[in-house]
């Protein structure tokens, strides 16, 4: 267990740090988060971190360590992600940088009752692909896998690697996952008798991204309000094979992705329901202006004149007379001349 204070890498199980007596946080196998030595259950998402009087049916093996996100993430985006850490530090931004970015859990459905009669050496050969192929849905679409949670992982989109598409990259990478988990299921089920599924969970929140450490990729974040929290529920209450989503990513990929509302659904941890979204498929649009004429385009106003041009280029263009219509801002133009004339040097006095 790395130390956060002095980077000392303990062994499982302690509380605190051998070489300089930090305390070491616990490790969420839900959600990847940390908490304090002496939690119980995870803050974000609920789930128990460590037997207890309470909860006496816990495991209390000593867990391996989660590995490294430079030991799985793609040289090609390392250096990106190295890039966006320089870019971070040169800006002056060493306490953080709050964006918005969509958090997506992944996992294997039921895999405890299907590895629990299994060789830990076998139990790992199914579990191993599953979890090297939602890796590779995720760096197709350049999101950054941030923790691998044994049977899944969570990745985000967005951070550290900037992407204004954030969510439409998320569920391209869930639906990618599910069809290459498709295709690998059968050969299982063919080759061993044993089927295998996923479930996916998206939600799009903000997050403050801190430090990225250069040795070994792993990025140091805070969730604003719940938005790791949302993500993993979401990932909770799928069923197998299918992809869940928060209203907040349903808003921001209606029109790409055909979507099935299922209501409003109670989430751990938070006061009020929340409406929970299936991703069915792709959708009929592809474009931002086919996806802003579905949702209703703003109409103009005042723009008479603008539009009579308009339509007069546009009859000369069919006549065969190349047009060339420039739009520029009024407001954008007047600042521009406003700051020209105070720009000119006065004429000498004749």
């Amino acid at each position: 267990m790395r130390c956060a204070k002095c980077g000392f890498d303990n062994l499982p199980g302690r509380s605190f740090c051998e070489q300089c007596g930090q305390g070491l946080a616990k490790i969420c196998p839900q959600c990847g988060q940390e908490s304090s030595p002496a939690a119980q259950f995870c803050g974000f998402c609920g789930a128990t971190l460590s037997a207890s009087p309470l909860n006496p049916t816990v495991s209390t093996a000593p867990s391996i360590a989660a590995p490294a996100p430079v030991l799985y993430t793609p040289a090609h985006l390392a250096d990106r992600i190295l890039a966006e850490q320089a870019a971070m530090e040169s800006r002056g931004q060493s306490a953080g940088e709050r964006k918005t970015i969509t958090a997506l859990f992944a996992d294997m459905a039921g895999s405890t009752a299907l590895i629990q009669d299994l060789d830990p050496e076998e139990a790992r050969s199914l579990i191993d692909p599953v979890v090297a192929l939602m890796m590779e849905a995720v760096h197709h679409y350049e999101g950054y896998v941030a923790k691998s949670l044994g049977d899944g992982i969570m990745a985000l989109f967005g951070a550290p690697i900037a992407h204004e598409d954030h969510a439409l990259r998320a569920l391209f990478a869930a639906l990618r996952m599910q069809q290459a988990m498709r295709s690998h299921s059968d050969r299982v089920r063919l080759e061993q008798g044993i089927p295998l599924q996923i479930r996916v969970g998206v939600h799009t929140g903000e997050v403050v991204v801190r430090s990225i450490r250069k040795d070994d990729l792993r990025a140091d974040y805070d969730p604003v309000g719940h938005t790791i929290h949302i993500a993993a529920r979401m990932e909770g209450v799928a069923t197998p094979s299918s992809i869940l989503v928060s209203e907040s990513t349903h808003k921001l990929a209606e029109g790409y992705f055909e979507f099935k509302a299922l209501g409003r659904t109670q989430i751990k941890g938070l006061r009020e329901p929340l409406a929970v979204y299936e991703v069915v498929g792709l959708g009929a649009l592809r474009t931002r202006l086919q996806v802003g004429a579905h949702r209703g385009l703003a109409r103009f106003v005042g723009r008479e004149t603008e539009l009579e041009r308009l339509g007069q280029a546009l009859e000369l263009a069919k006549a065969g007379h190349g047009q060339i219509v420039g739009v520029l801002e009024r407001q954008v133009w007047a600042n521009r001349a406003s700051s020209m004339s105070s720009r000119r040097v006065p004429s000498k006095a004749a």
